[in-house]
């Protein structure tokens, strides 16, 4: 059977009063985190490198993060925790919707998640350097050859005990239909042999419209399902895993929002 997925809500337009109040508190945001990154930033990784406490750099980002979505006013309503596997490193598999939802589901769902990033963020002053202090792995998606040994990195940090965040789809949609699935995020989880866990988002999308840099107070949906082993599969076995997922996230998404 055929899921097919309901088109995502119009960004609805704001009256003034309201697009006013949403320019102004975007603003703040925009100004409050770059001086944030920029003030408490390097203080938190010369503090992390000398005495290697790794957890204090996650906590001054979840505070950032919190910071973040509560001067622009985005909030988020997520069921299924109870399928977060217990005890267990595992890969979150999520839709992307918009910019907001990293941020989401890195305060709503686990605030020590490892990500795989874009290799050319590793130049972002201050935020590159703080990533990969917390253990973000960079990958070039340009060069295959890079790819290689950033997937094994990150089946050695599943292995380790760490959760790994991951957007397959590799960009946001603008249609609400999944794009095609990246690779790279189901071939480390293979590799450790850790669950795949499968999270529907709705309603980011809403909260920027296209071209815009205005943050729109939104309620975010998440959906958590349940996860999809990898236990005795190989990477040769990669695209059924990938289709299960896949088909796990489109019924939850078919479900609409929480």
């Amino acid at each position: 059977m055929t899921l097919v997925q309901s088109p995502p809500p119009a960004v609805r337009p704001l009256g003034p009063l309201a697009l006013a109040v949403a320019a102004v508190r975007s603003v703040v945001a925009y100004v409050v985190i770059s001086l944030y990154v920029l003030v408490v930033g390097p203080a938190g990784m010369l503090v992390v490198w000398l005495f290697r406490l790794t957890e204090l750099l996650y906590l001054l980002g979840h505070a950032g993060v919190w910071t973040a979505l509560a001067l622009v006013g985005i909030r988020s309503r997520i069921v299924g925790r109870e399928h977060l596997p217990k005890g267990r490193a595992y890969v979150c598999c999520s839709n992307h919707e918009s910019n907001v939802d990293p941020l989401v589901l890195f305060h709503g769902i686990n605030p020590r998640f490892r990500i795989l990033f874009k290799a050319e963020m590793q130049k972002v002053p201050v935020l590159g350097r703080a990533m990969l202090l917390a253990g973000y792995i960079p990958v070039d998606r340009a060069n295959p050859e890079q790819a290689i040994p950033a997937l094994d990195r990150g089946a050695r940090s599943l292995g380790d005990g760490n959760s790994f965040l991951t957007f397959p789809e590799g960009t946001r949609s603008r249609t609400g239909s999944l794009l095609p699935f990246k690779k790279g995020g189901f071939i480390m989880a293979i590799k450790a042999q850790a669950p795949i866990v499968p999270v529907a988002v709705q309603g980011s999308r809403a909260a920027m419209a296209k071209g815009s840099a205005i943050i729109r107070p939104v309620m975010v949906s998440v959906r958590i399902g349940e996860p999809v082993e990898t236990s005795g599969y190989t990477i040769e076995d990669r695209d059924q895993v990938i289709a299960e997922v896949r088909r796990r996230i489109e019924a939850m998404l078919a479900e609409g929002p929480v």
